[in-house]
């Protein structure tokens, strides 16, 4: 029997939702933490880090069709890797 959330409406089942990819996740977190440990260690500067996720950005755009990723998917890509670096840029120093 179907589990419904009321009247009009059935729930999915849970295998159908699409889960986010653990590996990708797990990847992301390791590069964040990373790129922050040499930024708080001066090994890198913030304006390098900036510029080492744009540069990632870039590869991403020319090699996703490559990869045969869909263009949502490259989309959502681009977008986390611009999160990144408006988040670091905010560290920049004001001139």
């Amino acid at each position: 029997m179907d589990e419904t959330l009321n009247d009009n409406e059935a729930a999915r089942p849970r295998e159908n939702r699409a889960e986010p990819d653990a590996h990708g996740q797990a990847a992301m977190l390791l590069v964040e933490s990373l790129i922050h440990g040499l930024l708080a260690r001066s090994i890198i500067s913030v304006a390098d880090a900036v510029e080492i996720v744009d540069i990632a950005a870039e590869v991403k755009a020319e090699i996703a069709a490559d990869l045969g990723d869909s263009p949502s998917t490259m989309r959502r890509s681009l977008a986390m890797l611009d999160a990144v670096s408006a988040s670091l840029k905010l560290d920049l120093p004001r001139s």
